[in-house]
């Protein structure tokens, strides 16, 4: 049998995603009311986008870094108010990054933003351009108001060059992304770096625009719930 691309299959499961989370009802925690959340509509865009939103580092590691941050006195989210916690935080960050570049896609309870590298950093390089320096101001005060998350900052690169570079290419950028929201007081607790190289194409490598979309930094947001 012949083996599919890497972003075709992830275009399928993310297709096969959408039909888990039509009619999910969550809790206003403020009115006590039941409503319709927005994971459906998210979910169709990240359809579109050909991306299956979730942690590259897995449930082990979420979970560690969860026992931390409760330790440390974050919190949790109550069960009943994941889905609006993260609607309305989905909400401020669509609001502040309108016309940035950067993506914003929900899958079920997870945020992931999309940084394209060309307008991230230089060519080939690790340092944020200085342009993308407000942008990233914007994300830090959305993520210090909404702190029950964890935040996984993974670097991907295009197929272009040797395994080894693009892997540690991935992983400089990933962690020059998050050293600068650190920076900017979020808490480094929160923060998951991982550089996954060429191994997660959202396109095609064999095109331009394909390696450009492939060209990324993702923040994949995660609520905290264990109590």
């Amino acid at each position: 049998m012949k083996r599919l691309p890497a972003w075709k299959v992830l275009t399928l499961a993310a297709a096969a995603a959408l039909a888990g989370l039509a009619g999910c009802q969550t809790i206003n925690p403020y009115t006590g009311e039941s409503q319709t959340s927005k994971a459906a509509t998210g979910a169709a865009v990240g359809a579109a986008a050909g991306a299956v939103v979730g942690l590259i580092t897995g449930d082990d590691a979420k979970e560690r870094r969860e026992r931390a941050l409760i330790g440390a006195g974050v919190g949790a989210i109550a069960g009943g108010s994941v889905g609006y916690y993260m609607d309305v935080q989905e909400a401020k960050l669509r609001q502040q990054l309108q016309g940035t570049g950067v993506g914003v896609t929900r899958i079920g309870d997870n945020i992931t933003l999309n940084m394209p590298g060309n307008v991230t950093f230089r060519t080939d390089s690790a340092d944020l351009n200085s342009s993308f320096f407000g942008v990233l101001d914007s994300v830090s005060l959305v993520l210090k108001e909404y702190e029950k998350t964890i935040i996984e900052v993974a670097g991907h690169t295009d197929s272009t060059g040797t395994t080894e570079y693009n892997q540690g290419l991935s992983q400089r950028r990933a962690q020059t992304v998050a050293t600068y929201l650190a920076g900017k007081g979020v808490m480094d607790q929160r923060m998951i770096t991982v550089g996954a190289g060429e191994s997660r194409p959202v396109a095609t490598n064999d095109t331009p625009d394909g390696r450009q979309l492939n060209r990324r930094v993702e923040l994949t947001l995660t609520p905290i719930t264990q109590g």
